[in-house]
């Protein structure tokens, strides 16, 4: 897996899925006009190759998640300041996560990119809840400063799509990518 995440690590130990974390070494930077969804999927596809240069077989899963608020592309905040901001700009509205997967295999020099949308709605947030949110500690390594599945939780009203996705990996999506690369996960092979 192209990720140090310990999210997406905990969503593949949970299934039980075999595997070894290299994080890929790049900047995650998007191109002017670049539009989001295509953005995230030129940059698993870029870290699934950057990690694959470091094997001679097998496959590769790699992932990039963002938000996506009134057209605006939320990454992970640089500092606190940037994550009050990001909150800020989440209250009260909806906003969209994708997660672009991308899947190498090393064997056949193929890869296969998918993503997956899910629309969160968060109630409105007082200035107080985002500073005493963000001392927690847990905005500062997610995109969009929000971790649904920790205490970020209490931002979120309700969700249309993934729940998966949101955590930062599509669990369905994946499952049906790894099946079409002979993987089946339910039998744990």
């Amino acid at each position: 897996m192209a990720s140090a995440s310990p999210r997406r690590q905990d969503l593949l130990d949970a299934l039980g899925i075999k595997y070894k974390s290299v994080p890929a070494e790049l900047d995650e930077h998007f191109f002017p006009g670049e539009l989001p969804r295509k953005a995230a999927e030129r940059v698993a596809r870029e870290k699934a190759e950057a990690v694959a240069r470091n094997f001679e077989h097998g496959l590769i899963l790699a992932a990039d998640t963002i938000v996506v608020c009134d057209g605006k592309v939320l990454g992970k905040p640089q500092d606190e300041d940037d994550a009050f901001l990001m909150l800020s700009h989440l209250s009260g509205k909806s906003h969209e996560v994708i997660t672009a997967v991308c899947i190498k295999d090393i064997d056949q020099a193929e890869s296969e990119v998918e993503s997956e949308v899910t629309r969160v709605y968060f109630r409105s947030l007082s200035p107080m809840e985002i500073r005493t949110y963000i001392s927690s500690g847990e905005a500062m390594d997610k995109a969009g400063a929000y971790g649904i599945q920790g205490l970020g939780s209490v931002f979120v009203e309700r969700i249309d799509g993934c729940y998966f996705n949101v955590v930062g990996l599509p669990i369905s999506r994946v499952y049906g990518m790894l099946a079409r690369r002979g993987t089946n996960i339910l039998r744990n092979e």
